[in-house]
Parts: structure tokens; sequence; C-alpha cells
């Protein structure tokens, strides 16, 4: 097992739905290191550490970079996921000619949504939240 993982997905530890998706990759990598996984939500997050992916890009859509330093987003960054874990057959279809263009929209419809279907606060809000807690300055909420 090599000391860097092989892809580090960027994920919003505050989602609930995000959480899930995490730890299934997590269950199902089993130990072995492939994925390493960093909650964008967390207050020691250094986009620099990240392809400098900082936090208002990172909670648009999903990220991940990989061992390289190359930065993938949106439904790539499951293929790839699922690819290390042994399933990369369930994101096969989203390869299709006739099938890629439909999953690309329908996963930027769900990015675009995703705040508002969790009920959480609406990116704005968020960032600006974020920019007081790491400021030292009290959150409004």
């Amino acid at each position: 097992m090599s000391s860097v993982a092989e892809l580090t997905l960027l994920f919003d530890g505050g989602c609930p739905l995000c959480l899930r998706e995490v730890r299934t990759l997590q269950r199902l990598d089993r130990g072995r290191g492939r994925i390493a996984f960093a909650d964008i939500d967390a207050a020691d997050y250094q986009p620099s550490q990240y392809g400098g992916i900082d936090y208002r890009r990172a909670m648009g859509r999903i990220h991940a970079v990989r061992a390289d330093g190359t930065v993938i987003t949106d439904v790539e960054v499951f293929r790839q996921a699922y690819s290390l874990v042994g399933l990369g057959w369930l994101y096969a279809p989203t390869q299709w000619p006739l099938l890629r263009p439909l999953i690309d929209a329908a996963y930027g419809w769900w990015a675009q949504r995703r705040l508002q279907l969790t009920r959480r606060p609406d990116l704005d809000v968020l960032c600006n939240e974020r920019c007081q807690l790491m400021s030292g300055q009290p959150s409004p909420r």
C-alpha cells in the first residue's frame, strides 16, 4: 500500500447525504488507503493542500484530487472513486455517449440544489458564516 492515496475526495461534512457516500466509500476501500477524504466544512480545511479549491468552489460541486495533483469534478469523481474500490462497473454506463450528457445534466441539477434539498442555508450564508468563523467573529445564527 502506498503512503499517498490515489484519490482525495473533498466532501461537505455538514451534508448528511455526502457523509453517507463517504462512509460507503470508506467501507468499500476496506482500509487500503486508495481513497482519502478531506472535509471542506472542517475549520482546518486548507485549500492550498487540495489543488487550491476553496470552500465556495468546493461547496458548489464535488471535487477530488488525484495523487498526481490533477483536480477532477462532478460525476468523474464518482467514476474514479468507485473504480478504485472495485465497483467501477456501477458508473461505467455514465460514460456511454447517450447517457453521459443526461447523467452530467442530472448531477448539475443536483449540485445546484443540494443545499436546498438537504435543508441547509444557501451558499452565500454558509460562506459568510465560514468567513466569520475563520476571523474569530461569532456567527449570526
